[in-house]
């Protein structure tokens, strides 16, 4: 996601956030039930909770993604700005969002997404040697009450450090069940035995990221979900091996997030390094980072997004 030096402490950093834990959680309270007495809420006292899309369908209405929407997001983690947008104060964030998705509709339906990080890479082992902390369930509750609010996506992010990918992604099981709820994976994060996060750029392979959407696709079928979103995010062509391997899966929308950083000129040398190389069906993503791209110059607008070829499907703001 970000330039390894400045990730290497960062990344330290954050395992040490309240909300985060190493360990093993139990099964918490099902989705869309109020968060514990006590913790962050993104709803107001006494208001009606707010619900889930009608049955089988997406926030906005409707079963499929594409080319109907265009989807544009936020990255966040509760409590540390250098990672996103969505640190606080989640609902007037939320109502950003939307004005900023109206900018990249392009003839079709903005559809918001909060994308939160909910595995975190860390530079330390912990107590389990897995080098990730988890979101406690009581810091993702409140992100989709305020995504329901505002009838947005709220896309997990899973950043596995050492720890096994699929095995993190479906402890989520219970939220990735809700027709609202996606799946964004960071193999960057993603490092092997003897490695830590932010020294080395982690790995995946086709055939991991076919497994995944296997997994949100059975998902899709058991519980009569909307097209479900999988994201997976990549800045180098180390980090993705055997790409073509990729298989599609019924009822699962793919996309490919190009995160390189820079200026425009370095930004756009990437995508068109990187969407070449994308599996058939695999739709395309950009990621736009609000520091690091800035120290090198203007932000890219959403004008100069959309002339991208391929057109970006899905645009992300870190």
């Amino acid at each position: 996601m970000r330039k390894l030096p400045l990730l290497s402490t960062t990344a330290v950093l954050l395992g040490l956030l309240a909300g985060c834990t190493d360990d093993p959680a139990g099964a918490g309270p099902s989705p869309s039930k109020p968060p514990a007495s006590g913790s962050p809420s993104a709803t107001v006292t006494g208001s009606p909770e707010p619900s889930a899309p009608a049955a089988g369908e997406l926030p906005r209405g409707g079963r499929t993604i594409f080319p109907q929407h265009q989807l544009v997001g936020y990255v966040g983690l509760p409590g540390s700005p250098a990672l996103g947008p969505l640190d606080k104060n989640i609902d007037a964030k939320a109502a950003q969002l939307e004005k900023l998705a109206t900018s990249y509709a392009g003839g079709r339906k903005p559809l918001p997404v909060m994308e939160l990080i909910v595995v975190i890479a860390n530079g330390h082992a912990g107590r389990d040697g897995q080098y990730r902390s988890r979101l406690s369930d009581d810091k993702i509750q409140p992100y989709l009450d305020t995504a329901r609010k505002h009838k947005m996506l709220l896309l997990l992010d899973v950043q596995p450090g050492r720890a096994d990918s699929l095995s993190e992604i479906k402890r989520l099981e219970k939220w990735l069940k809700e027709p609202d709820v996606g799946l964004s994976f960071d193999p960057e994060w993603a490092v092997g035995p003897g490695q830590v996060p932010g020294r080395v750029f982690g790995r995946t392979t086709g055939a991991e990221l076919t497994s995944i959407a296997a997994y949100l696709s059975a998902l899709v079928q058991a519980n009569n979900l909307p097209e479900k979103v999988f994201v997976f995010h990549q800045l180098s062509s180390r980090i993705l091996s055997n790409e073509k391997a990729f298989k599609q899966q019924p009822g699962v929308v793919t996309i490919k997030s190009v995160d390189g950083i820079g200026n425009r000129a370095d930004k756009e040398a990437t995508w068109r390094k990187l969407t070449p190389t994308m599996a058939p069906g695999v739709h395309a993503g950009f990621k736009l980072f609000y520091e690091e791209d800035t120290r090198h110059g203007p932000l890219m607008t959403p004008a100069q997004v959309m002339a991208l070829k391929p057109r970006p499907e899905f645009v992300v703001y870190e």
